[in-house]
C-alpha cells in the first residue's frame, strides 16, 4: 500500500498531501478543526475534511463515533463550539439551516424524518420550499416519480403509512427537490431489505454520476467505500484514518474494525 495515500491521525489543511485530500482542487466544502459538544460531552473533537465538486465521500465509523453529529452540524441543525465550515468559499458559521438549503445543501437524516401526516406528493413539494420556480418544481416532481416509480403509485398516500424503504425513497426525493449541490446522506440503508438497499445505492451512484457532491454516512462500510472516491474513518469524535476508498478497503485496520476481515 502506498503509505503517502493512507495515514493515521487527524488531517489538517497544512498537511494536505498524504491525507487523502486534494489540495490542488477547488473544494466545495472545507471543514477545519470542527468541535461540537452536547452539554459537557464533546461529540466531535476537532475534525477536518474536504469534499470537492462532484465527489462522493464516505464517512464511516462505529455507533457513537460522531458521524451523525457531524452531518447535523454541517446542515446547521447543531451549532459548533469552534472550528470553521466553508461552503463554496463562504463561511457557514452562524448561518441558519434553511439558508444552507437555499445555498444548495440538503440532508437526508437518519431515520428518514418524513412528514408522516402529509402525502408523498406534499413531502416532495416541501423539499422545494426554498424555490420559487413553479414550472421547474413541477418538472422536478415528475423526475422524482420517474426515478422512484413507487412514489408515483403512492403519491396521494400519507407518508407515515409507507414501508421503511418507501419512506427512504421519499426522504431522498424530498432532498433532491431542493436541487442541492451537496447531498448529505445519514445511514440510507438502515433497516432496509437487501433489494431496497440495492435500489437506494443505485440512486446514490446515479446522482453522483450527474456531478452532485455527496457525503455518505453508512454503517455498511464496505458498500459505502465501494461507491465512494474517498473516505474518512471516524472514531470517538476524531478522524483517525483517511484516503482513497480503494486504499481504505485494503487497509488491515479497516478490514478488522469494519469489514469483518
Amino acid at each position: 500500500m502506498n503509505s503517502s495515500a493512507l495515514k493515521r491521525g487527524t488531517p489538517s489543511l497544512s498537511q494536505g498531501e498524504g491525507w487523502g485530500e486534494k489540495p490542488d482542487v477547488p473544494q466545495l466544502l472545507e471543514v477545519r478543526d470542527l468541535q461540537v459538544a452536547y452539554g459537557g460531552i464533546q461529540a466531535v473533537k476537532g475534525i477536518s475534511l474536504q469534499v470537492a465538486p462532484g465527489e462522493l465521500v464516505a464517512l464511516i465509523g462505529s455507533n457513537g463515533a460522531g458521524k451523525t453529529t457531524t452531518l447535523k452540524t454541517l446542515a446547521g441543525i447543531i451549532a459548533p463550539v469552534s472550528g470553521q465550515i466553508d461552503y463554496d468559499g463562504n463561511s457557514l458559521i452562524g448561518r441558519a439551516a434553511h439558508r444552507r438549503v437555499a445555498q444548495g445543501m440538503a440532508l437526508v437524516p437518519e431515520g428518514r424524518g418524513v412528514f408522516a401526516r402529509l402525502t408523498v406528493r406534499e413531502n416532495l413539494q416541501m423539499g422545494a420550499y426554498t424555490r420559487s420556480d413553479t414550472p421547474g418544481i413541477a418538472a422536478d416532481l415528475e423526475r422524482m416519480y420517474e426515478r422512484f416509480p413507487r412514489l408515483y403509485e403512492r403519491r396521494d398516500q400519507l407518508a407515515g403509512t409507507l414501508s421503511g424503504g418507501e419512506q427512504q425513497m421519499v426522504a431522498m426525493a424530498r432532498a433532491l427537490m431542493s436541487r442541492p449541490r451537496l447531498l448529505m446522506l445519514d445511514e440510507p440503508s438502515m433497516g432496509l431489505a437487501p433489494l431496497m438497499v440495492k435500489k437506494i445505492f443505485e440512486t446514490i451512484q446515479e446522482v453522483a454520476s450527474q456531478g452532485m457532491s455527496i457525503i455518505l454516512v453508512e454503517q455498511n462500510a464496505r458498500l459505502a467505500l465501494q461507491v465512494a472516491q474517498r473516505g474518512y474513518v471516524m472514531e470517538s469524535g476524531k478522524i483517525t484514518l483517511s484516503g482513497e476508498s480503494r486504499e481504505l478497503l485494503g487497509s488491515d485496520a479497516v478490514q478488522r474494525a469494519y469489514l469483518g476481515g
